[in-house]
């Protein structure tokens, strides 16, 4: 069953592209944005996280911190974030078990899904969004609802 809005981010712990522990107490009383992608360096996914790299003042601006998951490895994201200059974690969902905790559905029964949530300070989802093909559509979701929570 997929988690939405209102459900709590359940508790993780995952490994970035530097090696550092990533979890959601590490954010608490701030925003997360956490995107999860289907593959490093594949065209949509390179054109998501380069948005979200371009953008990253705005979202600096709403306090809120930006990570990225998908199954790859980390080395995998480090060749991913040093080629894009991408300044945010990478986290690395190893068996995408936070994928399958999440609910984060397959496009086509076979793909990672392309799933963005939006996380109060608190933990809790306060909006989903979804879309497969449209990796930048993200980043200006997320934009917006960030604007329209915090207003």
């Amino acid at each position: 069953m997929a988690l939405g809005i209102g459900d709590r981010l359940p508790s993780f712990s995952l490994e970035d592209q530097n090696g550092d522990l990533r979890t959601p107490a590490s954010v608490q009383g701030r925003w997360l944005v956490l995107f999860f992608y289907p593959k490093d360096d594949t065209p949509g996914c390179t054109a998501e996280a380069c948005s979200f790299r371009d953008n990253a003042e705005s979202f600096a601006a709403l306090d809120a911190e930006v990570w990225g998951v998908s199954g790859d490895d980390a080395v995998s994201h480090r060749r991913f974030a040093t080629r894009h200059n991408l300044t945010f974690p990478l986290l690395c969902d190893r068996n995408n078990a936070l994928r399958r905790e999440m609910g984060v559905p397959k496009a086509l029964g076979l793909l990672p899904g392309r799933v963005t949530y939006i996380v109060d300070g608190e933990g809790v989802i306060r909006h989903t969004f979804s879309n497969l093909l449209d990796g930048p559509a993200h980043v200006r979701e997320a934009q917006q609802v960030l604007n329209q929570l915090r207003g």
